[in-house]
């Protein structure tokens, strides 16, 4: 994009700030865990992970489960940030090395650890298989399915990706928003919220239109904040797999104009975030309060992936508009609690 001035977009988001209170101490363990994988990490790599702070992405989006668990969660959210560096770091990722990873993960996942895979080994294998054992093993059935058909899906968005970068090929805009809801990984992280909480949501529930709804916005609202945050380095890096690229290829568009159309839909669809968990349905007493707590995770997941891209150095540095979302702290009606 052309070299311009700086300008600032402020966004509305009536969600409130959570964090844990263990985040600062899980973020003093990883480098330790890191290690013990295999992963060759200096002084100063340590400095630079703690300025990434994945613990404390982590310690957002559940900033109610124990020191404990918040140490397993860290653990695979470092582990989804590594994967996405050795997938997404270039404008050319080798779709052949990104199948190889997607296929040995995915066998791991479904078959054991005593899989093994020629396109998945070294550190990143040993701590998938660490990060997951307690998981694993916690976990219903049902929930186990889901975290490993969620991760598939991941693992197939990254691999289109990596396929249309290496044809030079410009998704359109239907095709970016659908392939970036497969790329963000929310719902991986959504469905992390039974181990956060302890308590199980049943199939019917979980994808229930309603809550699959509530669930995709919230991956949009998430997926297009990092777009916009991020818009200088992804059109270096990207392959045209941006949000607001999209919009200006497709539309004839001024990049900045593009940012402009990006920014309206984002907000537009902050408030209908907003309006879909209001109306929520009951599906009685016994199954709400599981339901609330995978409303609040989703929910908690909006507001947590903006509070830490605005912290983390990972995206403070980017290169896309300088962007300012007021803090709240305390619940905003409709967000959280309604329905």
């Amino acid at each position: 994009m052309d070299r311009e001035e700086p300008w600032e977009i402020k966004l509305e988001c009536p969600i409130p700030s959570e964090i844990s209170p263990y985040a600062d101490e899980v973020q003093e363990w990883l480098p330790g865990w890191l290690r013990g994988a295999g992963l060759p990490l200096d002084d100063t790599g340590a400095r630079q992970l703690h300025r990434h702070g994945f613990a404390r992405y982590a310690g957002r989006l559940y900033p109610d489960t124990s020191a404990e668990e918040l140490r397993t969660l860290t653990a695979l959210f470092t582990w989804f940030f590594l994967l996405d560096d050795a997938c997404d770091g270039t404008a050319g990722p080798d779709p052949v090395f990104v199948r190889g990873l997607r296929d040995g993960i995915l066998r791991l996942l479904r078959v054991g650890p005593r899989s093994r895979h020629r396109g998945f080994t070294g550190p990143l294998r040993r701590m998938l298989v660490d990060a997951w054992r307690v998981p694993g093993r916690r976990l219903s059935p049902v929930a186990r399915d889901r975290f490993v058909d969620a991760v598939a899906h991941h693992l197939d968005g990254t691999l289109v990706e990596a396929g249309n970068k290496a044809a030079g090929r410009h998704p359109s805009v239907p095709e970016y928003v659908e392939l970036r809801r497969a790329t963000s990984a929310a719902y991986v992280s959504y469905t992390l919220i039974e181990f956060a909480t302890g308590r199980a949501l049943p199939d019917a529930v979980y994808h229930h239109p309603a809550v699959r709804e509530f669930a995709t916005t919230g991956n949009d609202l998430l997926s297009w904040f990092n777009d916009l945050l991020s818009l200088n380095r992804d059109t270096a890096t990207s392959g045209g797999h941006n949000l607001v690229l999209a919009v200006a290829r497709a539309d004839g568009l001024p990049v900045r104009t593009a940012v402009e159309v990006v920014v309206r839909r984002w907000q537009q669809t902050m408030d209908r975030f907003v309006a879909l968990r209001a109306a929520m349905p009951s599906f009685g007493p016994v199954l709400d309060e599981p339901l609330h707590d995978h409303l609040d995770g989703v929910t908690r997941s909006v507001r947590g992936t903006i509070d830490w891209s605005l912290e983390s150095v990972r995206y403070r540095h980017s290169g896309g508009p300088n962007i300012s979302v007021p803090a709240l702290v305390a619940p905003a009606d409709g967000v959280r609690g309604a329905g």
